[in-house]
């Protein structure tokens, strides 16, 4: 765990300005948040943007006319090979498959999908069966707190949104031990957090004007935030009538003592020389103040009594829940100022 502040290393960042880069997945929300901050990043070079198929057709891109001109092309894996570092936007399936292929040909990824999120067994048989062990050099790549495990990473396996925005929450406060064990997580995010593949649930007409809870005790990101947090977790997602963001809604249960002062003190501790997160005091943040950047925003207010506080934690779910984190910490395999493309 690391938090010292973000170095520019002139040497490496030189030797890494001809780092090549390519896409899979290009097509869907994430995957095009990608190619956007990709093609513009002063450091790599995108070689390709890829669909989920090898078997699809050239599709152009509109929304990233004049910042990448070219169209998705179908999945190739000697063309991915070709590179130095992959991004996978892929189902956790695909990724389950593509990623220990690359590897053996000495290309880094860094994996969008859940497929590498979980290090227990069980766990990840449940929720990612494809998967049926870690490669040697996976790294959890939530950057604020593993940023010296994902500097000597193969494979990065990118944090899912809603735990990005929980994580980075609850560990300081679980480190400094201010927390009893149990926590409960009301979590609320925009429809593009359930992906690009139409659903009933995600049809305009079952999200406009509705509010609703889904994946009650069912959902794979439950397991990922009870991991990191190493805390009794009760997790429960929801679904709002917005494009993008999550605004989570954490409540715990304070240790004796404990006031707003003293969390205070240490989420300044934990994220004093973090750029991307941000600590709001008792002025709570909102989903508005943080979309299309990837920036956390973390606020707190503490009851009366002294015996819980609530946490409310923000991000935008496509940026620093998804392509935002994901090029922070290529910038941290590369040897760059993390805050390189992003700000």
């Amino acid at each position: 765990m690391s938090h010292e502040a973000p170095v520019v290393a002139p040497r490496a960042e030189a030797r890494a300005a001809q780092a090549r880069v390519a896409v899979a997945g290009a097509t869907g929300y994430a995957g095009q948040e990608l190619v956007r901050l990709l093609a513009r990043h002063p450091a790599v070079r995108l070689e390709a943007a890829m669909s989920s198929g090898a078997d699809s057709e050239p599709r152009p891109m509109p929304a990233l006319a004049r910042i990448w001109d070219e169209p998705a092309e179908p999945l190739d894996i000697e063309r991915l090979a070709g590179v130095d570092i992959v991004f996978l936007a892929l189902p956790d399936t695909a990724s389950a498959e593509l990623a220990p292929a690359l590897l053996a040909r000495s290309v880094r990824v860094i994996d969008l999908s859940g497929a590498f999120r979980l290090r227990d067994d069980a766990e990840r048989a449940r929720w990612y069966p494809a998967v049926r062990s870690l490669p040697e050099g996976t790294a959890y790549g939530l950057t604020e707190r593993r940023a010296d495990e994902v500097r000597g990473a193969r494979l990065v396996s990118n944090p899912g949104c809603y735990p990005t925005a929980a994580l980075l929450a609850l560990e300081p406060l679980r480190t400094a031990g201010l927390i009893e064990d149990t926590v409960v997580i009301d979590a609320k995010s925009g429809v593009s957090g359930a992906g690009k593949r139409p659903s009933d649930r995600t049809h305009f007409c079952e999200v406009d004007d509705s509010l609703s809870a889904y994946g009650v005790f069912a959902h794979r990101h439950g397991a990922e935030i009870t991991q990191g947090a190493s805390l009794s977790v009760t997790f429960v997602p929801h679904l709002i009538p917005i494009v993008r963001g999550i605004l989570e809604s954490i409540y715990v249960q304070l240790r004796p003592s404990v006031t707003a002062a003293t969390l205070g003190n240490v989420y300044t501790e934990a994220y004093s020389r973090s750029t991307f997160v941000r600590i709001t005091g008792d002025a709570l943040p909102e989903i508005k103040h943080v979309t299309h950047t990837n920036f956390c925003d973390i606020g707190w207010k503490v009851d009366p009594s002294g015996h819980r506080a609530l946490v409310v934690s923000v991000i935008d779910n496509l940026v620093k829940g998804a392509a935002g984190q994901a090029v922070q910490n290529m910038n941290l395999l590369l040897g760059l100022d993390e805050r390189a493309g992003l700000l």
